[in-house]
């Protein structure tokens, strides 16, 4: 205490004291130390390549690629340049990851609630799908799928003809290809306006459910909304979209839309492996809810049905989608097996054809990690967002 009774205060500590100065000091040594490792093996880098002869820079994206792609969802052709087909390969990679995690999240979410079925046929069923599609190798399945499956399917003039407006061969699956005419948006426009509406009537659902205990019918109202109003669409202008129907002409079909046997098999082995841990990841969350839950639901009088979409599956989320993250994230990065079977891929299209005609390797490398860095993270934040929106929040 001072000599006029004023209590003495604690003197600051030394800076090096402060643990949340060390922290910052520590933190920036580090980062520092980080940027400096990867500047020296960049200079050292570029100046090997540069005593070899080899040519830096991006320069190479506008010169002219001058090779076919099998499967292109944007317009391509060997004119184009080599910044086009990274466009290609990025866009199919993105097919395939999308639809794979989509199917697989279906197939997965059922066999993960047949895997808790009561009735012994059903649960075996699913064990057994499980047990033996997790424990074979992926790149054993897209092998199996693509050379013992589609590629013993019959040739074009043989093909399996579904009502003379679909056709399945060794060559792929052709389908009807819809075109669309003047007046076409408003279909668009209507689908576009049943999801929005929807969506909205949804989250007002729920609300008025936590409010008052009743449950508004979302999935019929909804279904008529988003299939009737472009329905309504189509009418008002005269059926604005015809359909090119393919047919046979010399050794493969024309028109229409093929998807081919890479495709198909990468899609199938991706879906199946992966379905088969999410199942797994299911089962695991809704073992994690409380069986009073299930209990007192049954107890108040609640089908089988509703108790596990309104109870179980609800609480079991926040269980489920951390590892049901990886599982998209495993996915993603296991389509570029795509190269094994000739998928035109980004890893098979621009770090395959397009790195061995360029030679620029390390520009070619660093775009194919980078992307696939940026859908991880993109797939990340999204399932992150969800996890946020459907946590069980305290009251």
């Amino acid at each position: 205490m001072e000599s006029d009774g004023t209590p003495l205060r604690p003197g600051r500590p030394k800076p090096w004291n402060d643990p949340r100065v060390r922290a910052v000091v520590f933190q920036i040594i580090a980062a520092l130390t980080v940027a400096w490792v990867g500047w020296t093996l960049f200079q050292n880098t570029i100046s090997n390549m540069e005593s070899r002869g080899i040519s830096t820079g991006f320069g190479f994206l506008n010169s002219t690629a001058g090779f076919g792609i099998i499967m292109s969802l944007i317009e391509y052709d060997e004119t184009m340049t080599y910044g086009r087909t990274f466009l290609v390969g990025l866009a199919n990679t993105v097919l395939v990851s999308g639809l794979g995690i989509l199917l697989a999240t279906v197939v997965g979410f059922v066999m993960g609630v047949a895997r808790l079925s009561s009735n012994w046929l059903v649960r075996k069923v699913a064990l057994a799908y499980i047990e033996i599609f997790r424990n074979i190798p992926l790149l054993l399945q897209i092998f199996f799928w693509y050379f013992a499956v589609l590629g013993t399917l019959p040739g074009p003039r043989q093909a399996v003809n579904v009502g003379d407006v679909a056709f399945l061969s060794n060559r792929g699956i052709v389908l009807p290809k819809p075109i669309f005419e003047p007046g076409a948006w408003l279909i668009g426009a209507g689908l576009a306006a049943g999801l929005v509406v929807t969506f909205f009537m949804a989250r007002w659902a729920r609300r008025r459910q936590a409010a008052t205990g009743e449950i508004f019918p979302v999935l019929p109202i909804g279904t008529v909304l988003i299939l009737g109003l472009p329905l309504f669409g189509y009418l008002i202008q005269g059926g604005p979209v015809s359909w090119d129907i393919p047919a046979l002409g010399g050794f493969n079909f024309r028109g229409g839309i093929t998807a081919i046997p890479e495709l198909g098999a990468l899609l199938l082995a991706l879906t199946l492996y992966t379905a088969s841990f999410i199942a797994e990841i299911v089962r695991s969350g809704i073992e994690s809810v409380s069986k009073g839950q299930t209990e007192a639901a049954l107890a108040l009088g609640l089908p089988p049905r509703r108790v596990l979409r309104l109870i179980i599956i609800p609480q079991a989320m926040r269980v489920i989608i951390p590892p049901l993250t990886s599982q998209y994230l495993n996915l993603t990065k296991n389509s570029s097996l795509a190269v094994a079977i000739g998928y035109p891929d980004l890893v098979n299209v621009f770090m395959g054809t397009t790195l061995n005609q360029t030679g620029q390797a390390v520009e070619i490398v660093a775009m194919t990690m980078a992307v696939y860095l940026s859908i991880s993270l993109f797939i990340s934040l999204l399932m992150n967002l969800y996890n946020r929106a459907v946590a069980l929040k305290e009251r």
